[in-house]
């Protein structure tokens, strides 16, 4: 449940004392990274400063698609003793690019906050972390109204974006008022229910749809049917094509399944890594499970990228249900 923090003064201070801002997001946007960063990109506007969206991208995710032409993937020109340096939906410069990118290495070179709700947030430096919030959105918006300035209907409807896309359109809370509370905040300054679901849900191609059924073909049960496992080869995302993945689509089919408690997908996104998504009900903190592997994310919903195979790597991820799952 959403549990309120004011934003700390450092962060205030940090934003108020500049002029120059660069705002990153972690790379892979999704819908609450890139929103956040939209939003948060509004109010430093509406306080007078000049500000650049930084992302590494990739744009292949439908609903995102849109808002690519709105970012950088460099920081050429920028005066580096007066630019400063604000990091969304993540809390390390390590999750912005690719390891030793020129991307990371110019970044590391400026004054830095970060702005993350994730479990497993790192909560040292300039920060203001809230593991409890819904979504990075309910950070940025609280943004707002600490620096007193009212809500445009754009910037609403991008953090109206970002909220729904990490609950799920509202679908994974429980008795959470005040994430409610904000969404009506947002609606009241404009932003739309109905054209923010038809940006998340809309537009996709046949092929996601058909890598949907090849990869729910494939999914396998273990636990007495609590966990189940699912695999993409580099194959099958290149013949459906790495544009449109549903991967969203894809956890909400298996979550309905009688019995299952928690889902697994390994994608082979390279010959020499993948990238595993997990997911959970309530009992399983996937969090936890994504750390063993280097990554992170909520109780819920959680992440991580891997040098490996499916074959080697499948097998790891399920030992690692058996404390939660084994008997």
């Amino acid at each position: 449940m959403y549990t309120r923090l004011p934003v700390p003064q450092p962060i205030l201070d940090f934003i108020g004392e500049g002029s120059f801002f660069l705002v990153a997001g972690h790379r892979e946007p999704d819908g609450d990274c890139a929103g956040s960063q939209l939003a948060l990109g509004a109010l430093l506007e509406r306080l007078g400063k000049d500000v650049t969206l930084i992302s590494a991208g990739p744009w292949d995710r439908a609903e995102i698609a849109p808002f690519r032409e709105r970012f950088k993937d460099t920081v050429d020109g920028h005066d580096r003793q007066n630019t400063r340096l604000i990091v969304v939906d993540c809390s390390t410069l390590e999750r912005v690019g690719k390891r030793e990118s020129a991307l990371l290495a110019a970044l590391a070179e400026f004054p830095t906050a970060f702005i993350d709700h994730h479990k497993t947030a790192d909560r040292t430096g300039l920060c203001y972390i809230n593991p409890t919030a819904p979504a990075s959105a309910a950070l940025v918006l609280a943004l707002w109204e600490a620096f007193g300035q009212p809500l445009t209907q754009e910037a609403a409807a991008y953090l109206l974006f970002g909220l729904s896309t990490d609950t799920g359109f509202f679908r994974h809370l429980d008795a959470d008022a005040e994430t409610l509370a904000d969404a009506q905040k947002l609606a009241a300054a404009g932003a739309s229910l109905k054209k923010t679901f038809a940006a998340i849900n809309g537009g996709r191609t046949l092929n996601s749809r058909k890598l949907l059924g090849t990869v729910l073909a494939k999914a396998e049960s273990y636990y007495d049917g609590r966990l189940v496992v699912c695999t993409e080869e580099r194959e099958e995302t290149e013949r459906f094509g790495r544009e449109n993945r549903d991967s969203d689509m894809l956890y909400q089919l298996l979550q309905s399944v009688g019995g299952v408690e928690a889902i697994v997908v390994v994608r082979q996104d390279t010959p020499e890594k993948c990238v595993i998504g997990f997911r959970s009900k309530d009992a399983v903190d996937v969090s936890a499970i994504a750390a063993a592997f280097g990554g992170g994310g909520h109780k819920n919903a959680a992440g991580a990228s891997v040098e490996g195979v499916i074959s080697e790597l499948k097998a790891q991820v399920i030992e690692q249900f058996y404390v939660p799952f084994g008997r």
